[in-house]
């Protein structure tokens, strides 16, 4: 007889928790950032203004969660003109042919509540590797409200020559330093 009484209990629990909740980029409040060693001294940083994309997230099964997240190469800005150029060129980005770099992931592996990491798919200059995105939510993603937006922060490091950026290697850095600032809203 007590499992009869529970019964309605727990389909009632079972109505209210949270299905996936699909997130859509806010391109005004997210952007992204590569960083390469230059002459072994300083650095530069290139920035990518146009981001598209977005997030499936379920806050009762966090480790369900894909990103998908698209970058406008031609829309790449860097800190001066030569290296503008020469990144919107054929020896590194080669914007003309490949538009744009796009990150695939899913899985997300919590550390902690805030904390964990995507495994994915980065795509750049046509050529495609796996990466590890580290994550950091400003708030738990099993706190998640299909009301409220999805604000996080991922950081990664790759080899440029893995993507056939391999020209000025005694200048430039073979490390690439990526952070994403993401803000997605529910849509």
């Amino acid at each position: 007889m007590p499992r009869i009484a529970l019964l309605p209990i727990t389909l009632l629990l079972l109505a209210a928790a949270p299905g996936p909740i699909r997130y859509v980029v806010d391109t005004g409040a997210t952007s992204v950032s590569a960083k390469v060693a230059f002459l072994g001294l300083a650095s530069k940083t290139a920035e990518f203004p146009k981001v598209t994309g977005g997030a499936t997230l379920s806050p009762a099964d966090p480790q369900s969660m894909r990103l998908d997240v698209t970058l406008d190469a031609r829309a790449l800005q860097a800190p001066d003109r030569v290296t503008l150029r020469k990144l919107r060129g054929e020896k590194f980005f080669w914007v003309e042919k490949y538009p744009t770099v796009r990150f695939r992931g899913s899985g997300l592996e919590l550390t902690d509540a805030r904390r964990g990491h995507v495994e994915g798919q980065l795509t750049a200059r046509g050529v495609t590797r796996p990466v590890r995105l580290q994550i950091t939510f400003d708030t738990p993603p099993r706190d998640a409200e299909a009301v409220a937006p999805l604000r996080l922060t991922g950081t990664t490091t790759i080899d440029r020559r893995e993507f056939g950026m391999t020209a000025y290697s005694l200048i430039v850095g073979k490390k690439v330093d990526i952070e994403i600032r993401a803000r997605m809203t529910p849509g």
